[in-house]
């Protein structure tokens, strides 16, 4: 699709002055050159879901985004290469082109309806022969982005600015919806909300006014696909596709793309408005058609707070590390981040760390997960069926009860917080991600510590203890996209010593001197279960350096199988994660999920 050209304007000029002289690759030159550069742009109109240029094509041009928004995605098809950044107004594509003479590395894509300014080679090479000091600000900025290449990688926080809402059917109350959304996401910005009456028939420039003025901007849709509806959709970062969550499963006609969510490069997001409480099953009926779509419930108040933080990249994701009963200080550190208002959008854990996330995310109390946890694993003490040990120590039925009673058949996606837990893949040599499926079996597999508990068999493969390959899973957090992340490793402490320098197993005459000083040397339990912890001990430190907020409280003390250290534990996680809280940085971006500062 070829962009179409404006009509010359002086105004559209002198804006377009105005804006190079504010622009790093353009500040401080002459305001005459300035004006020659605007006089020489082309104006182009790029609608929604139109390419810009594609990889290898020749650079011909460099172009300015005064509205709306680009993605740059990784050669790979038309929108199918992997995102790499989201330009918005002001930003500049194609100049790097020019300067190296090579063809396009990266296609550009029109996130939506996007207007540009236009600089061909011809003019650009002219600037830099008349003024060579915007050469040495290019070569600035080339640095920057190498610099910026070369840091740690850290994934792109995929924060959307405007959203059509697009009712499945005039059975959800998609007007109360795009209400309460609007008035959420008032609390991090200006916001509008665009009804058909409104600006149905508006012209382009009049839409571009409502986004340049707000921080947000939320259109309502309606379920046909008339001309509103194609506009608000043409006009959208993200979709967010809003169906009541107990009608039966149905499809949305007013799509442009009904059945493949990866010819349109804006996001999908499935909302399901629940009446009251989240129906079991619900999610999955709702995803058979759309398995590739993030999801949310929306059943209270608090839901569209969430809801306002995950679409902007605002959402706290907290990672919870395997660690035995170290585990519990989890539950403290829960606690200090609620009491300081540090909101908990989604979850992800691993072994213990999973167990912990999952009562989260189903939002369960502070003091509900002390009482389930105190007996579940204080009380009831699930690793006490020992069995024969063809395959493992303990015959596991002890534990798939008590995740079965925990969690019955609850589905991972009907969870009301987003979730997800790992186990390690044997069979494949990977770490398997669970997002989707039984609950209580993909924490089963993520607590299955090899040798301790039997493995998990899972189409044909087989899954342990997620502990074994990624103990501290901040990377499969990040990918999301969400916003910040706090880590919380309870699995790094030294986990036992000895001072004694045996070998083997005593003879029967050592046997005595041997039982005597057996406390101080480490049993089959521990040992197996830190050996299924220490591959994943390099990768867990890369882990750590990728956080907002890393927790790490003091547990040496605690065995990671003294399951009647639970209070202890609980106790340490909270002194250390509120010690950890008054040390934040006034900017820091948590307290900005939080609402406590701007932007």
């Amino acid at each position: 699709m070829s962009p179409g050209v404006f009509e010359d304007s002086r105004n559209l000029r002198e804006e377009l002055g105005g804006l190079l002289a504010e622009m790093p690759l353009f500040s401080g030159l002459d305001p005459a050159v300035l004006g020659e550069i605007a006089a020489a742009a082309e104006w182009l109109s790029l609608p929604g879901g139109a390419v810009l240029f594609s990889a290898g094509e020749p650079a011909d041009a460099l172009y300015i985004v005064l509205s709306g928004s680009l993605a740059v995605l990784t050669a790979g098809g038309r929108v199918q290469g992997r995102f790499l950044a989201r330009l918005a107004a002001g930003d500049t594509v194609g100049e790097m082109g020019l300067i190296s003479g090579h063809p396009r590395t990266a296609n550009v894509v029109a996130l939506r309806n996007t207007e540009l300014a236009r600089i061909s080679s011809r003019a650009f090479n002219e600037v830099l022969r008349r003024e060579p000091e915007a050469m040495w600000r290019i070569a600035q900025l080339m640095v920057k982005r190498l610099e910026r290449m070369d840091s740690p990688p850290r994934a792109h926080v995929r924060g959307a600015c405007t959203f059509t809402v697009l009712p499945q059917s005039l059975e959800v109350d998609f007007a109360g919806f795009s209400t309460s959304l609007v008035k959420a996401l008032g609390q991090f910005g200006r916001t509008e909300l665009v009804w058909n009456v409104r600006g149905g028939n508006h012209t382009s420039q009049w839409f571009n006014n409502i986004e340049s003025v707000n921080d947000f901007v939320v259109y309502v849709a309606e379920p046909t696909p008339n001309r509103w509806t194609k506009l608000c959709e043409r006009q959208a970062d993200a979709l967010l596709l809003l169906a009541r969550a107990e009608s039966p499963a149905g499809s949305w006609a007013a799509l442009r793309w009904p059945h493949d969510h990866s010819l349109t490069p804006q996001r999908w997001e499935l909302v399901l408005a629940h009446d009251s409480g989240i129906e079991t099953g619900a999610a999955a009926r709702w995803l058979a058609n759309l398995p590739d779509i993030p999801h949310h419930h929306v059943q209270s108040p608090a839901d569209y707070a969430r809801l306002a933080r995950m679409l902007t990249g605002r959402a706290v994701g907290l990672v919870l590390s395997g660690g035995g009963a170290r585990g519990f200080a989890h539950i403290g550190a829960v606690k200090a981040l609620q009491e300081a208002g540090i909101p908990i959008d989604l979850l992800g854990g691993t072994s213990m760390g999973a167990i912990l996330g999952a009562g989260i995310a189903a939002r369960w109390s502070v003091q509900e997960l002390t009482e389930r946890f105190r007996h579940y694993f204080v009380e009831c003490r699930p690793l006490r069926d020992y069995t024969l040990p063809f395959v493992s120590l303990v015959s596991g039925r002890k534990v798939s009860r008590m995740l079965f009673e925990a969690f019955a058949e609850l589905a991972i996606e009907d969870l009301p917080l987003e979730f997800f837990c790992v186990s390690s893949n044997l069979t494949a040599g990977h770490v398997h991600v669970h997002r989707r499926g039984e609950l209580w079996r993909a924490l089963r597999a993520s607590v299955s510590v090899p040798g301790v508990l039997p493995p998990v068999f899972h189409d044909g493969d087989v899954l342990v203890d997620g502990g074994a390959m990624n103990n501290l899973p901040v990377d499969i957090m990040l990918e999301l996209g969400r916003g910040p992340v706090i880590g919380c490793d309870a699995g790094t402490d030294r986990a036992f010593a000895t001072h004694g320098d045996d070998i083997d197993v005593p003879l029967p005459w050592q046997l005595m001197r041997w039982i005597k000083t057996r406390r101080q040397l480490p049993n089959i339990f521990q040992i197996l279960w830190r050996t299924g912890m220490v591959n994943s001990s390099a990768l867990s430190a890369a882990q750590r350096d990728r956080t907002d907020l890393l927790l790490r409280p003091p547990l040496a003390e605690i065995d990671m199988l003294n399951w009647k250290a639970f209070e202890s534990a609980i106790q340490a996680g909270y002194d250390y994660t509120a010690r950890r809280i008054d040390d934040l940085p006034s900017d820091s971006p948590l307290w900005r999920s939080a609402g406590m500062i701007g932007g």
